[in-house]
């Protein structure tokens, strides 16, 4: 089966020789792209001397270089990893194996056991268990780190993943993507190592993390618009209700309505509350559409065992 092992790469010319190196010496057959994204030193002459496919992708952000990767490369498995050397290359033959075996679409290396504190800082481990644990009760609780850039991916998996993210919230967009259609996924537990000296972090820990609990809400209102604008409902409802008690209070007892602005304003959010579960409704069924298209896209490509079986065949 071809194998492909994609790098995202921005500014890592201190490590991704090792990276390049340390996928070949486990995964000899693989091809190997390095994706260089608009780095500023030598990132792409070191990833092609040391034997990758060096692209490049204008458009800043990994989402978008995972869009890029995920359209131009043609393989049967993929496997995808940074380049920064902080993940454990020796992991990919089982996670390939286990992909295979299990006949999955999705592989994730998990990094929560590492004991490298400056690899998998507190602040970040908190952060990853915050908001997977929003997708895990929002889609699924399928996944313990859902932000690892570590995943071994099918090809059904890859051709079928719409890749709108532009930025770190792309790890989010797959597990969701993976929940949403209810892909078979798993988890391998791998080493996580700290970066070399002179490498430095692209992660806004602040702003990323808010751009991925960003990405969650919109992906919660495409995926389960219903239930998205139900809650909204809920809001406006018990809102209107709240402006409506002191006017309905007062009509009972005198039978005027002398706070007509309120009253007006209660019927407006209320009717507010109405479109918007409306809206939900509607919305409900476009969604259903599309997962079916989606799903019918996924189904085109043979899973990962029927390949095996038809390379041995072959």
């Amino acid at each position: 089966m071809k194998t492909a092992v994609l790098i995202p790469c921005y500014n890592e010319e201190k490590a991704i020789a090792s990276v390049v190196k340390a996928f070949r010496a486990v995964l000899p057959d693989a091809d190997i792209y390095v994706y260089d994204n608009n780095s500023k030193d030598r990132t792409s002459e070191v990833a092609r001397e040391a034997g990758a496919i060096v692209r490049q992708e204008p458009l800043q952000g990994k989402g978008n270089v995972v869009r890029r990767m995920f359209a131009d490369v043609e393989a049967d498995i993929y496997v995808m990893t940074d380049g920064d050397e902080t993940y454990h290359a020796p992991s990919a033959p089982l996670m390939i194996a286990k992909l295979i075996d299990e006949n999955l679409d999705m592989v994730v290396g998990s990094r929560l056991k590492t004991d490298v504190s400056e690899a998998f800082r507190a602040g970040h481990h908190f952060g990853n268990r915050l908001l997977t644990g929003a997708v895990s009760r929002i889609f699924g609780d399928r996944f313990r780190d859902m932000l690892s850039g570590y995943r071994v991916f099918s090809r059904r998996f890859v051709k079928s993943f719409p890749a709108v993210s532009a930025g770190f919230e792309t790890e989010t967009e797959l597990a969701v993507h993976a929940l949403s259609l209810r892909m078979p996924v798993a988890e391998v537990e791998t080493p996580y190592g700290a970066r070399p000296e002179g490498s430095t972090s692209k992660l806004r820990t602040y702003r990323d993390g808010f751009r991925i609990l960003w990405m969650i809400g919109l992906l919660f209102k495409e995926e389960k618009p219903l239930a998205f604008f139900s809650l909204t409902f809920l809001f406006l409802a018990i809102v209107s209700s709240l402006l409506a008690v002191p006017v309905l209070v007062t009509f009972l007892e005198t039978g005027l309505v002398p706070r007509m602005p309120t009253a007006l304003l209660s019927t407006g959010v209320m009717l507010l509350g109405f479109l918007s579960l409306v809206c939900g409704f509607i919305l409900d069924n476009v969604t259903r559409g599309r997962r079916e298209f989606k799903r019918l896209v996924y189904l085109t490509f043979p899973a990962p065992a029927e390949l095996v079986r038809r390379n041995a065949k072959g």
